[in-house]
């Protein structure tokens, strides 16, 4: 997808889409802003399915991407191959990008390579979030064992400023159980802010309790919760912050 700034509006310059990967365009709140709304029809993630998705940003043009809904990544069969979800984010000059796909749920047994890649010019803004759950806890679900590699790495003007990996392999929920781990927290969160007032987000975001630095104008907060509903609540809360205030996309309230 490819997206382009026209006369101070955002439109839509090219669109390819196949399998179960869709993306829909509902009214956005914000002037000047293109609101983008992904969807896999197929219900959710299961091993061996390969999902990609490129979302290009031109000079000065302003987009918000968020997800219809959680994404379910199942349990993979014993014989077959990870599941594999790779998303690249390009943003020019003078572009801005909100990446706000909704939580990814894990099941036991899950086997889960993905990935987000981010290439920003060297004035490009960027607001990203990834939420990982391992288990419904209202439905008593717990993620006893399973593989996943969570992949984020961003770069402004080629140079890279973040790489940040997360590897959990075989026993699950007994390494989420270890203090220096997540002390039995069952939900996660990593929201990441590249953008001049960077720094003049920090007060605000560490006056919620959430940990959170900022170096080169690149923040990075750590969330921790023993639910996704309660990561859900902080992880609104923080976006609220880094936002200024603005409506969340509607797909997040619904």
């Amino acid at each position: 997808m490819e997206v382009r700034e026209c006369e101070g509006r955002t439109t839509l310059d090219g669109l390819r889409q196949a399998g179960c990967l869709k993306a829909r365009f509902p009214r956005s709140d914000d002037a000047g802003w293109l609101a983008v709304v992904t969807m896999n029809t197929s219900g959710g993630v299961a091993g061996g399915d390969d999902l990609d998705s490129v979302f290009v940003v031109r000079p000065a043009a302003r987009a918000t991407i968020a997800s219809q809904a959680a994404e379910r990544f199942y349990r993979a069969l014993p014989d077959g191959g990870p599941s594999r979800v790779r998303n690249r984010i390009i943003v020019a000059a003078g572009g801005v990008v909100e990446w706000l796909p909704q939580e990814a749920i894990l099941f036991d047994s899950c086997n889960i390579r993905r990935s987000l890649q981010v290439e920003l010019a060297e004035d490009a803004w960027f607001l990203g979030v990834e939420s990982l759950v391992f288990g419904r806890a209202a439905m008593g679900e717990v993620v006893n064992r399973g593989s996943l590699s969570d992949v984020i790495e961003l770069r402004r003007g080629g140079r890279l400023l973040l790489h940040d990996a997360v590897r959990l392999d075989g026993e699950v929920a007994a390494t989420l159980r270890r203090r220096a781990v997540a002390d039995g927290a069952g939900a996660l969160a990593t929201i990441i802010y590249v953008a001049p007032d960077s720094e003049e987000r920090l007060e605000p975001l560490r006056r919620l309790g959430i940990g959170a630095s900022v170096r080169d104008g690149m923040l990075i907060a750590r969330m921790l919760r023993v639910t996704g509903a309660a990561l859900r609540t902080t992880v609104v809360d923080a976006l609220q912050v880094l936002r200024g205030r603005r409506r969340l996309p509607r797909v997040w309230l619904c």
